[in-house]
């Protein structure tokens, strides 16, 4: 793909890209002024499918893949090289989830409950809580074209973005049911597709001038959006009784990205 910076800036632009996508699924806010919660659910499900099957198949198992090459070990030593750094990306996400003052769309404030925190507007809550769950998405694309060819990006900086659309979405009307003007929601929902520009620039960054990083890379981005699958957004969907559309959702979402990643990969 040529030489390390321009890995390095495809890398960037493709998890800009992929962020952005929120600003784009986030547009309908200026039109409408809700959407039925089962539909909501459902295509939260969907994104949850596609991060799911993006783990595996476009950072884990490529992962594992290089592993073997770059560690020149057998499949079971890098398989569990890969699967330690699954683990540690979602101890990472966990720490970060705990730590930082956040407030989930549902659940309310989480994190320390300080007098200065208590103090900030609510609209950073949110802001920190988005980019919490889009640090992780970037950074897998990142790491993604680290492996310094197109075909083992490409597919998963599509999945991600077609995510994006619909949890921009879900942003964007939450913040307009608390009481923010539409242009204001639809302006904070695209801002936070910048965190997975940064997210991507750092991961990309990393394991280009490091090659040894890149299969740990993989499955510490692995590990972090497992993480948000589990805890943030199957959660979600399942609140308001609408499971079995929601886990449809998922089921498609997987399918998708299944389908991407063998047409693509």
């Amino acid at each position: 793909m040529g030489s390390g910076g321009d890995v390095i800036l495809v890398g960037f632009l493709a998890s800009l890209g992929a962020g952005l996508v929120t600003g784009l699924g986030a547009i309908p806010v200026l039109f409408v002024k809700s959407l039925p919660r089962r539909l909501e659910d459902a295509a939260l499900g969907f994104a949850a499918g596609v991060m799911l099957a993006a783990s595996f198949f476009s950072l884990i198992g490529p992962g594992i893949a290089y592993g073997t090459t770059v560690f020149g070990v057998g499949e079971p030593v890098s398989a569990a090289i890969v699967v330690a750094s699954v683990l540690a990306g979602a101890s990472a996400i966990d720490v970060l989830n705990r730590r930082a003052p956040h407030e989930h769309f549902v659940g309310g404030r989480e994190g320390p409950n300080d007098d200065e925190g208590a103090k900030r507007a609510r609209i950073w809550l949110f802001v920190t809580a988005i980019a919490l769950h889009n640090l992780p998405e970037g950074l897998a694309v990142g790491v993604a074209f680290g492996g310094d060819t197109i075909a083992e990006g490409v597919p998963l900086a599509l999945a991600i973005g077609l995510q994006n659309a619909p949890e921009g979405l879900s942003v964007a009307l939450a913040l307009a049911g608390l009481g923010y003007s539409r242009p204001v929601a639809l302006g904070i929902a695209t801002a936070t597709g910048l965190v997975e520009g940064v997210s991507g620039l750092l991961g990309v960054s990393v394991v280009t001038v490091s090659e040894p990083l890149l299969p740990i890379g993989l499955g510490f981005a692995a590990g972090a959006m497992l993480y948000v699958i589990s805890h943030e957004i199957i959660p979600e969907t399942h609140r308001a009784g609408h499971q079995r559309l929601a886990s449809a959702g998922l089921m498609i979402g997987l399918a998708v990205m299944t389908f991407l990643d063998t047409a693509l990969g």
